[in-house]
């Protein structure tokens, strides 16, 4: 009973991190469209697989800056835009909680590109998009990167993240939650 507690409270105080690190990093959209170029010109540099994707993607959401900071209790909050055919046509905040062995702070980017129809249109019509629970989520490592082409490329979407600056254990997507925004 005291464990559950003291998660629910954990759990709390991270949801709380998390709204006070989206206040604090509220971007404009030129801001957002200026820094989703930059993040994407980077990963293009870096990863090829990322490029010839995204020239045969229905679109590619990217989150320029996410910035994610705990003491055991964590949370992670960064804007980012969808485009279709290189323009921006929607905005997003990224979003995640944790609670657990963690320590230090953190920025990173990720871009998610979604290769079918049906991905792009759940993320249009959902609520928020937990990431794990609709479209298949493949996250590529330099490894697999080397050998993904356009013509292996199968799943709904992949995962891309880079950029990471700072001192803190672990980095992923589950539990991140993507929903729209206005800007």
């Amino acid at each position: 009973m005291k464990l559950t507690k003291l998660m629910g409270c954990a759990l709390a105080a991270a949801l709380t991190l998390t709204q006070g690190i989206g206040a604090a990093h509220a971007s404009t959209a030129a801001e957002i469209d200026a820094t989703a170029t930059a993040a994407l010109n980077q990963i293009y540099m870096q990863s090829p697989a990322a490029k010839a994707l995204a020239a045969k993607a229905e679109a590619v959401l990217v989150f320029p800056k996410i910035t994610k900071a705990g003491l055991m209790v964590g949370g992670q909050y960064g804007e980012g835009a969808l485009r279709k055919n290189g323009k921006t046509v929607a905005y997003y905040s990224s979003k995640a909680a944790s609670y657990g062995l963690q320590a230090g702070a953190q920025t990173f980017s990720y871009v998610l590109i979604l290769m079918k129809k049906s991905a792009v249109d759940y993320l249009d019509k959902s609520e928020g998009w937990e990431v794990g629970v609709g479209p298949s989520i493949v996250v590529v490592d330099e490894g697999m990167a080397k050998t993904l082409t356009t013509t292996t490329a199968k799943d709904d979407v992949y995962a891309f993240i880079f950029g990471q600056k700072g001192l803190m254990g672990g980095l992923g997507l589950q539990g991140t939650k993507i929903t729209k925004i206005k800007k």
